[in-house]
């Protein structure tokens, strides 16, 4: 993503640190926690990824519709699980996005470095205006909550989980705002 390299090393630390958290969710006891963190790690990798400043890694060509493809692929599948739970339709517009600012970048390729495309004013203002909503939504959640019994493993504490999904909605509002 093009910006300054100081906030693109703390996005893709965070993001970085989001998706290996996700990775430890993978070993949840909980389903539910097991499901979700598969995707969430995708998407925190991938942000991290597409977050290193230009300045000090300008990837290969192929790189960005290769992020498409990927992301394109997490989009149907977050589409064909709203089926059964609309809780995936976050998914399904977080991977979305990421399709949207990978096109964005490929378009952005062939142009001088540090003058990448500025994309769809609309659907970028769009875009911009739901991850911020999700934030400021996910923000107010981010009580902790109350665990039934025991002691409870890394992978299976709602609020670590609540607030990874913040850190990749703020992620997402700070590469959108760079387009």
């Amino acid at each position: 993503m093009h910006g300054p390299a100081s906030s693109g090393w703390l996005l893709v630390a965070l993001c970085a640190a989001t998706g290996a958290y996700c990775l430890l969710r993978m070993r949840s006891r909980v389903e539910e926690q097991r499901r979700a963190a598969g995707g969430e790690a995708l998407m925190g990798f991938g942000m991290a990824a597409m977050a290193v400043p230009a300045a000090v890694f300008t990837p290969p060509s192929w790189t960005w519709p290769a992020y498409a493809v990927v992301f394109g692929v997490a989009a149907l599948h977050a589409l064909w699980a709203a089926r059964a739970c609309t809780r995936h339709l976050h998914h399904l517009v977080g991977a979305s996005a990421m399709v949207y600012m990978a096109a964005v970048m490929a378009a952005s390729t062939g142009q001088h470095s540090g003058h990448g495309g500025a994309g769809i004013p609309l659907v970028t203002g769009t875009l911009l205006f739901y991850f911020t909503g999700y934030v400021l939504l996910s923000g107010v959640r981010l009580i902790p909550a109350a665990t039934a019994g025991g002691a409870v493993g890394w992978g299976d504490r709602p609020e670590l989980a609540r607030a990874c999904r913040l850190s990749m909605g703020i992620a997402m509002v700070a590469m959108l705002l760079t387009l």
